[in-house]
């Protein structure tokens, strides 16, 4: 009997692919934030900067590419200073609100 050997050719899933609106952007680090898990989210603020273009979001956050990697990989803690840089790079406001309140 022969056996076949079957290989995958499913890529692996990218969330930085479907983040192409705002909306979307604001809807995934909202999902992040809501998780209270600094990995996650700071996992979530590097998809958003991949998506965006991670060269483009370094220069205008004035980071180095290399250290936004490093820094929202997930396996560090990024400064505040630098989430808010990144945010604010990608168009996305951080906004406090009384908790169980809806944001408009």
């Amino acid at each position: 009997m022969r056996t076949i050997k079957r290989t995958s050719r499913a890529k692996p899933f990218d969330a930085a692919e479907y983040l192409d609106s705002p909306e979307m952007i604001a809807a995934y680090i909202n999902e992040a934030l809501e998780s209270e898990d600094a990995s996650a989210i700071a996992v979530a603020i590097g998809t958003v900067a991949r998506a965006r273009g991670m060269s483009a979001v370094a220069e205008k956050a004035g980071r180095s590419r290399e250290n936004l990697y490093r820094a929202l990989g997930g396996e560090a803690r990024p400064e505040f200073g630098t989430v808010i840089k990144v945010l604010h790079a990608v168009r996305i406001d951080l906004v406090a609100q009384p908790q169980g309140s809806k944001a408009a």
